[in-house]
């Protein structure tokens, strides 16, 4: 029997966080340790949809759709830098009364959760860094706000959109049928067709601080997973990030590129269940 995907058995919330509406999908067993699941830039929280069902047996699972990303608020005027993602979800488990959670990000996720289990040491029972590196090259910066400040594509129907639709790398071994739900996920009708619901601003005003000198500030454990065909965190890089943090492990996925939530989410989610036995949450 297939799996049911997460956003098919999780509840949609919305909550007033910071001046801003804040969606997010909720899932397994109320009371339970937390896991809070922060997606990549331009994402959104369905980026989990297919790790999330092997969890709520045993976990409390929120996969949130960050300010500017998904069915959350856009910020105005735009406040995209990492203290911002960061004191959204201090202000998060403060309204929901969490006083503890494991944290796990990808990609822009990933650098907004080594960056809050650094600054908010106490809150965080245990980091997962997915594929995500802790400083922005300043010439991937420079391309990420040019981008941002083009004009939203509108596409003419539903289907066209997801046809369009690509992930950044664009190198996958996602199913088609997958991406086609991500797609839909992710668009809203924009100037009489279909966009992608993510603020351009979270590109063009992207600030993210340089999180390598804070890496040393985490106390939980922490597993640091890279795809081992990713472009973005090359194995040196891994080993690095790996060596900075105090209670960290490396690991590798074969066969899976940046995206690796989406191209081998069966062995991430058994990576990830293995560390969180171990974590005794």
């Amino acid at each position: 029997m297939a799996v049911a995907l997460g956003c098919e058995v999780a509840r949609s919330r919305i909550l007033d966080v910071r001046g801003l509406r804040l969606h997010f999908l909720e899932s397994g067993r109320a009371g339970g340790p937390v896991l809070c699941f922060l997606h990549g830039g331009a994402a959104h929280a369905h980026w989990f949809d297919k790790v999330t069902p092997g969890l709520v047996d045993r976990f409390h699972v929120i996969a949130l759709d960050q300010r500017g990303h998904g069915q959350s608020q856009w910020a105005e005027p735009p406040a995209y830098g990492t203290e911002d993602f960061t004191a959204d979800l201090l202000e998060l488990m403060d309204r929901l009364g969490w006083r503890r959670m494991a944290v796990i990000g990808h990609s822009m996720g990933g650098h907004n959760a080594m960056t809050f289990s650094a600054w908010h040491p106490e809150r965080v029972s245990a980091l997962v860094i997915v594929d995500s590196r802790p400083a922005i090259p300043p010439e991937r910066l420079d391309f990420m706000h040019a981008r941002g400040r083009r004009l939203p594509r509108a596409h003419p129907s539903q289907e066209a959109a997801i046809q369009a639709f690509r992930l950044l790398p664009r190198e996958t071994f996602a199913e088609p049928a997958f991406l086609a739900h991500l797609a839909r996920a992710g668009m809203m009708p924009r100037n009489g067709g279909w966009g992608w619901r993510f603020d351009p601003a979270t590109h063009g005003a992207r600030r993210p601080v340089d999180a390598w000198p804070l890496l040393a500030q985490i106390t939980a454990p922490t597993l640091v997973v890279r795809g081992a065909l990713s472009p973005v965190l090359p194995a040196e890089m891994a080993e690095r990030l790996g060596a900075a943090i105090p209670r960290a492990t490396l690991v590798t996925v074969p066969n899976a590129y940046h995206h690796l939530t989406l191209d081998r989410p069966v062995e991430f989610t058994a990576e990830l269940l293995r560390f969180l036995d171990g974590a005794a949450l």
